[in-house]
């Protein structure tokens, strides 16, 4: 191998692009056998995991080579200097390599550099693999990106020059607060991302006033007091996740989706999960969360407002349990609520995301075998999960800062609530991964039963608000689109900017980002989002007044919260939400 001037690399650079090779090599036979021994939904193995073509991995391996050698000359270049311009640049938004340190020495900018090349090659090698199948490709690029991730040198003492740069400053300090930290992480069995001790539900989180008017064993019904005199006379029913708790929607005043939803004139009831025990609510399934959630909590709704038909909204998993309800109450022969809003919600499940690279049938079945029939899937396994599909920001970057600089995560309510993690019955999980991540059926009239009828999506005929985000890696935008084609009412779809939670947790005082709307109804998202028009600020101010069309007229706000079939229990947000997986 040769550098940029025709000279012969000394055996130190051809080291390390020999690492790189042996690393790529290493790890996608490892991924070849591990995708040989996965099963599809049908049960039969999966092909064998084919490599790129000889002439594209040829010209990969030596494009690959000329970074290396580029990268060794601007090395030697700097003879103790400034650095010059990089070889090569980490992507938008990774923050890993910004502390001068990793630039200021050669040694650590090269090693920097070095791992951004061997990053690189393996992920154009995921990408040029000749893989057919969707999901088998997604999952390939998934495990690619974690072995990338965990590999990084700013993960490592010895690779870190801001780990080294710390530790003399403080003269050791900083790596015996890195130990106790690593200690009380391991007694807490996670890693701790915020200040937990700044936060207690109820005192500074999910503050929004109001009352538990209903509860049985899956769930409380919370009504929330009026802020206005006067108030729609159609009541809005909320139904959150069951993978989280409710609180994510009245984290504080200021960013409460509760308190907007309030401020705007609306009575707001939500309903708040239960955390299922190991020894008490393994036993749920799909049709008690149907029976015992929405459908339970309509009832509930209409009687106190005296309102046949209600406004509802389901947020995540939350909206494909109320949809799923709101079918169910349509092949009874119901009309049950005068709109529906699904913010970030999944009806079709033919490209589920991140999350449908770890579900195969050998998983699922596993489950089933394992919790299918009673059990729970802890709190913090499913809470790993949703971590590691973000690793760079709620793994590895916790890792540097607690265990390596020895420092103290800030406080945030965000992080707060991602780390009250939840339980969930193994019945109720497994027939949801089963039903819609592995097989979709919930898109096929008619093939699923629910409460024992037959479910047409295509029945679920209200008018409908569709929210969904453009970055969203849980829920992809182009998937929450292809609600609209199975919904059988008019749907308006809007697309905010950001993420899963933040896409959707977006404050109208705050007013930041921005969102996209159409009237148009094309089949393909690709072509509705050309003709979309972008709007600066919050979509909760457009979803406000289109929710305002189905409030019916203005009348007196309630002076009591309940009724007298329902007296209030205790004051929001309830014990459930305060039980600890």
């Amino acid at each position: 191998m040769t550098d940029s001037t025709g000279k012969q690399t000394p055996p130190g650079m051809q080291a390390m692009y020999a690492a790189g090779q042996a690393m790529a090599q290493g790890f996608f036979e490892a991924l070849a056998r591990q995708h040989a021994a996965m099963q599809d939904s049908s049960g039969l193995a999966a092909q064998k995991l084919p490599l790129p073509e000889a002439e594209a991995l040829g010209a990969m391996q030596k494009a690959f080579a000329e970074k290396h050698a580029a990268l060794w000359s601007a090395m030697l270049a700097r003879k103790g200097g400034e650095a010059g311009e990089p070889v090569v640049q980490a992507e938008p938004g990774d923050k890993r390599f910004n502390a001068p340190e990793w630039s200021e020495s050669p040694v650590f900018d090269y090693v920097r550099q070095a791992y951004l090349l061997n990053a690189g090659y393996l992920r154009q090698m995921a990408e040029a693999m000749p893989i057919a199948d969707g999901r088998a490709k997604a999952r390939i690029q998934f495990l690619t990106r974690q072995y990338i991730d965990a590999l990084a040198p700013s993960n490592f003492a010895a690779t870190n020059p801001e780990f080294i740069k710390t530790a003399v400053e403080t003269k050791g300090e900083s790596i015996s607060r890195g130990i106790q930290n690593l200690l009380g992480d391991l007694e807490k069995g996670r890693i701790s991302m915020t200040d937990d001790s700044a936060f207690e539900i109820g005192r500074n989180l999910a503050l929004s006033p109001g009352s538990v008017v209903f509860e049985n064993e899956l769930m409380q019904l919370i009504q929330y007091a009026p802020l206005t005199e006067k108030v729609a006379q159609v009541p809005l029913l909320i139904v959150p996740p069951c993978i989280n708790k409710f609180y994510i929607m009245d984290l504080q005043p200021e960013n409460s989706l509760v308190r907007f939803a309030v401020e705007q004139g609306n009575t707001v009831f939500l309903v708040s999960w239960r955390n299922p025990r190991p020894d008490s609510g393994g036993h749920f399934t799909w049709d008690d969360y149907l029976e015992q959630g929405p459908l339970a909590a309509l009832e509930v709704v209409r009687s106190i407002t005296r309102n046949k038909k209600p406004n509802v909204l389901g947020f995540c998993v939350g909206g494909t349990i109320l949809t799923s309800a709101l079918a169910v109450a349509r092949a009874r022969g119901e009309d049950p609520v005068s709109s529906l809003t699904l913010m970030t919600t999944l009806l079709d499940f033919a490209d589920p995301g991140e999350l449908g690279c770890l579900v195969d049938e050998a998983g699922v079945a596993a489950r089933e075998a394992a919790i299918g029939k009673g059990g729970v899937l802890e709190g913090q396994e499913l809470a790993n999960v949703f971590s590691f599909l973000r690793a760079n920001d709620l793994v590895w970057q916790y890792v540097v800062g607690n265990y390596l600089k020895g420092n103290k995560p800030a406080a945030f309510d965000l992080l707060y609530w991602n780390s009250d993690s939840t339980n969930l019955p193994g019945p109720f999980l497994t027939w949801y991964l089963r039903n819609m991540y592995l097989e979709n059926n919930l898109r096929v009239p008619g093939k699923l039963r629910m409460l024992g009828q037959k479910i047409d999506l295509g029945k679920v005929n209200m008018p409908a608000y569709l929210l969904a985000a453009r970055e969203d890696h849980i829920v992809p935008w182009k998937s929450a689109y292809l609600a609209r084609n199975l919904l059988g009412g008019d749907t308006t779809f809007v697309l905010g900017a950001s993420g899963h939670i933040a896409g959707a947790i977006n404050p109208a005082s705050k007013n930041r980002r921005s969102y996209w709307v159409s009237g148009a109804h094309p089949a393909d998202p690709d072509e509705w989002f050309e003709g979309a028009e972008e709007h600066k600020g919050s979509w909760w101010l457009h979803w406000a007044e289109w929710l305002r069309a189905y409030g019916g007229k203005q009348v007196a706000a309630r002076g009591r919260l309940g009724s007298t079939k329902y007296e209030p229990i205790e004051p929001a947000p309830g014990r459930y939400v305060k039980e600890r997986a």
